[in-house]
């Protein structure tokens, strides 16, 4: 598992902690059955808090993403590669509704929508 915390950015840290680990599972970095370390430890080694990290732990187990054993930790889901692809794009969309709300409200169309995502891409 491997996680970069920015405290520059605008996302909050147990935002950009899901992210990172969701991303790492959907693109089959993190198999299945993948321990993800202790709360704590996660806690300690990235120096945050106990709180951000039970909070993204959470959200990922509120998606299926990992699931938790009693006294002996949380483990990435078995998952196939059709339930991954559609977390994925459900997680996709939901985020992209979000943007689309953003550029909507600058008056941009899709068209220049687009344009400026084939710029940046």
């Amino acid at each position: 598992m491997n996680i970069a915390i920015s405290n520059a950015s605008e996302k909050p840290i147990y935002q950009q902690l899901f992210e990172q680990i969701s991303a790492q599972i959907l693109m089959g970095e993190l198999e299945s059955g993948y321990s993800l370390p202790p709360i704590r430890q996660a806690a300690t080694e990235l120096r945050i808090s106990i709180i951000t990290v039970k909070k993204a732990w959470e959200e990922l187990e509120r998606l299926g993403l990992i699931y938790t054993v009693t006294g002996k930790g949380c483990f990435v889901a078995e998952l196939s590669r059709d339930e991954m692809l559609q977390k994925r794009n459900d997680m996709i969309r939901k985020q992209m509704a979000i943007d689309t709300s953003y550029y909507k409200s600058f008056g941009l169309t899709i068209e220049e929508v687009m344009e400026l995502l084939r710029e940046i891409y």
